[in-house]
C-alpha cells in the first residue's frame, strides 16, 4: 500500500504561513520566506512548466520525491488560496482530492490535474487518492488543520519538514491542536544545504 506523507516548509518556531492567509495572501503575510529555497530549483520551475533553474541536491531531491507522488489530498483552505495562482495548468499533474463542505464538479486542468471535490471526509477523500496513487505515495498537501487531523487519526506515515533558518514569530502553526498525549516519530533521513535543512520522519504506529 502507498504511503500517506505531508511535505512542509517549515519555521525554526514551527509555523508554515504567514498570518492572515487567503486569497489575497496564499501563504499568509511574509509566507514567501518560507519557500524562498524552491523558487529557484529546476525541479520547481519545471512542474510549473518554466525553462531554466539551479540544479543542485535540493533540486534533485526535490524531483525524486515529486516523481513519488500519484495523488494529493488537501484541503479546501489551501485550494481556495492556490487556484488562482495555479492558473490553467497547476503544478500537481495528477489527481487532487480536495476535501470540503462544498459540492461542485471535478475540475480538470491542464497537465493532468483533476481537482475532485470530497464532500465525505479525510478517509473518504484518501481512500479515493489511493486508487489513483497505486504504488506511488499520496501527497498529504496541507493546510494545516487537515494535516493535524491526519496525525491525530493516525493517517500519516511520513512528514517531510523542509526547515528555513528564520523565525516567522506568527502565523499558522503546524503543531496545534494535537491533543496531549506524545507522538512518536522515527528520523529517517537529514539532508542539509545552505538554504534549508530537509529532515524525514516516520510515524511510529502500534
Amino acid at each position: 500500500m502507498s504511503k500517506v506523507v505531508a511535505r512542509l516548509a517549515m519555521s525554526l518556531d514551527g509555523f508554515i504561513a504567514g498570518p492572515d492567509s487567503g486569497v489575497e495572501h496564499p501563504l499568509g503575510i511574509g509566507g514567501e520566506r518560507l519557500h524562498q529555497w524552491v523558487y529557484g530549483l529546476r525541479a520547481f520551475r519545471e512542474a510549473q512548466g518554466l525553462a531554466g533553474g539551479t540544479d543542485n541536491a535540493d533540486s534533485r531531491m526535490l524531483e525524486a520525491w515529486n516523481a513519488g507522488s500519484g495523488a494529493v489530498v488537501m484541503g479546501h483552505g489551501m485550494y481556495v488560496t492556490g487556484e488562482i495562482p495555479w492558473g490553467d495548468n497547476p503544478p500537481f499533474h495528477h489527481p487532487v482530492y480536495v476535501v470540503t463542505h462544498h459540492p461542485r464538479e471535478t475540475l480538470h486542468k491542464q497537465g493532468g490535474t483533476d481537482f475532485h471535490f470530497v464532500t465525505e471526509g479525510p478517509e473518504h477523500a484518501l481512500s479515493l487518492a489511493r486508487e489513483d496513487a497505486g504504488e506511488k505515495d499520496v501527497s498529504l498537501a496541507g493546510g494545516a488543520h487537515l494535516v493535524q487531523q491526519f496525525i491525530r487519526a493516525g493517517l500519516l506515515d511520513e512528514l517531510l519538514l523542509h526547515i528555513v533558518p528564520v523565525l516567522a514569530c506568527t502565523g499558522t502553526r503546524l503543531f496545534d491542536d494535537l491533543g496531549t498525549e506524545h507522538i512518536e516519530w522515527h528520523k529517517t533521513e537529514v539532508h542539509d544545504s545552505p538554504e534549508v535543512t530537509h529532515m524525514l520522519l516516520r510515524a511510529v504506529k502500534p
